[in-house]
């Protein structure tokens, strides 16, 4: 009888995945709105939604350095109704963070896509007399003490960016964590802080509209949408080259008829010259992702990479 019983469960998940979507999708991103992640979930999801004949809805469930979002995809039904798009912040630098995580990047997640890397901006208040990252340097150096800067949170992107850069320069700046880098950035606009490694999709129009001033960028190549903007490692940091990255991702355990179904949804749209064009303009670096049995390896070694930066930054197991 069990063994019937089992049979017969076998036998539905392929007529289930056949018939999915028969619903609405949820897409969660786990930052505030305005972000980079956020960003990559509003480009992508109606085009997806479309493909798949049922509508991706983006949700915002921000906090804890975006865990918060990401633990409540890993609880998830494995059913491809709850997706999130995890970032380098959830799945490769928490773990080493925190000292105790609701989830395990290698076991609770199934990998769909790798769509997007993000460099950051460095960005900083324009009443600063600085003009150039050397200028920050010798400033910083001068006015000991002086310098906060701003984050999405603690062990964000945002901070490991900024504490790399001090780690490399040797100066000394001061962490403002907030809950989300849109409100960080919008205090470097009112001098509440002095500077921040920003998400370049919000970041971008504001420096083109002179309300910040850009220094740098953290990828060795320059944004092909701000090509004036220097690289780091070019303006006085050499070795500097760091970005996030986003992944779309299921919970453990989803059929991978639906893991194939999702994967081409979203690399289909991604293909898309007028999405990528716009990704690109966003500030974004689209990637065409490998497959998804190939994306967990990548997970592993961006885990190994960041441990030894939050190691280095001297957070490790402090949230």
């Amino acid at each position: 009888m069990v063994l019937a019983i089992a049979g017969l469960a076998l036998a539905l998940v392929p007529a289930n995945a056949a018939d999915y979507p028969s619903r609405r999708i949820t897409l969660i991103a786990p930052w505030p709105p305005a972000g980079a992640i956020d960003t990559l979930c509003r480009e992508l999801a109606p085009g997806v939604g479309d493909l798949l004949g049922q509508p991706v809805v983006v949700e915002n469930r921000p906090g804890a350095g975006s865990t918060i979002g990401t633990a409540d995809a890993a609880k998830a039904a494995p059913d491809g109704y709850t997706l999130v798009m995890a970032g380098s912040g959830s799945l490769a630098i928490s773990p080493t963070l925190y000292k105790q995580l609701s989830y395990d990047p290698r076991k609770d997640f199934t990998p769909i896509a790798l769509v997007a890397r993000v460099p950051f901006v460095l960005v900083v208040n324009p009443s600063l007399p600085v003009q150039s990252v050397a200028d920050l340097i010798s400033y910083a150096k001068a006015h000991p003490g002086s310098l906060t800067y701003g984050s999405g949170g603690a062990g964000s992107p945002h901070q490991l960016f900024a504490e790399m850069f001090k780690s490399i320069t040797g100066i000394e700046m001061t962490h403002v964590p907030y809950k989300g880098s849109a409100p960080a950035l919008t205090d470097v606009i009112g001098g509440h802080i002095t500077l921040m490694f920003a998400d370049p999709a919000p970041a971008l129009p504001l420096i083109k509209a002179g309300k910040v001033r850009a220094l740098g960028v953290t990828s060795a190549t320059r944004l092909p949408s701000a090509p004036d903007i220097p690289p780091l490692a070019e303006a006085g940091v050499p070795g500097f080259d760091a970005a996030g990255w986003g992944m779309v991702v299921a919970p453990a355990h989803t059929p991978a008829p639906i893991v194939t179904k999702l994967y081409d949804a979203f690399r289909a749209v991604e293909s898309r010259p007028e999405i990528r064009d716009r990704l690109i303009f966003l500030g974004l670096a689209p990637q065409t992702s490998p497959p998804p049995s190939t994306l967990q390896a990548f997970i592993n070694d961006e885990m190994l990479r960041w441990a030894k930066v939050v190691r280095a930054a001297g957070v490790a197991g402090t949230e």
